[in-house]
């Protein structure tokens, strides 16, 4: 798990990097004024339910008051076609940048869905980025080419993407 949670840092950081930041000036306990950068407003994350809640304290580790929404969506066993089962998102989210976070993507069919639901919801594509540790080229090509004006953030793509990454990540096997 140590080495799942270090990914997930190093990915929820890069992501934190793609988000708007404005110049600020603050005093610090010894008076001493510090030039800094602060996060603009309007920044979420979004995880799809369940593997993508194992990123969400990675980024809660680096934001502590970031709002968080969550997606359930499934798969269909044999035709693998994704269903959404549940959406709870902030109730601006058409004017937040989104983080959309899920570690494995094999297919890129729940991705791509999570994606039509958050455009539903009024997000821009380019307000989206998918923060990832292991996915396919078939996946991030269909996610790419479905919705060109995202950005994806990935560990590795590698021709298999590992299985049942939740289970194994919250030990429910």
């Amino acid at each position: 798990m140590f080495y799942a949670d270090r990914l997930i840092r190093l990915v929820v950081e890069e992501g934190l990097n793609q988000l708007p930041y404005q110049k600020c000036v603050i005093t610090t306990p010894t008076g001493a004024q510090y030039e800094g950068l602060k996060y603009e407003k309007g920044n979420c994350g979004v995880s799809i339910m369940r593997s993508g809640e194992a990123m969400e304290q990675g980024l809660r580790d680096c934001c502590r008051s970031i709002r968080i929404g969550k997606i359930l969506i499934q798969s269909d066993e044999e035709t693998h076609e994704a269903k959404v089962y549940y959406a709870k998102f902030p109730p601006d989210i058409e004017k937040r940048k989104v983080l959309l976070m899920y570690p494995i993507m094999s297919t890129g069919n729940t991705v791509t869905k999570a994606i039509s639901v958050l455009k539903d919801h009024g997000v821009k594509e380019s307000n989206i980025v998918l923060l990832n540790l292991f996915c396919t080229p078939l996946s991030v090509n269909l996610v790419l080419n479905t919705f060109p004006d995202i950005k994806v953030l990935t560990s590795e793509v590698h021709s298999v993407a590992p299985n049942h990454f939740g289970t194994r990540y919250f030990g429910t096997d």
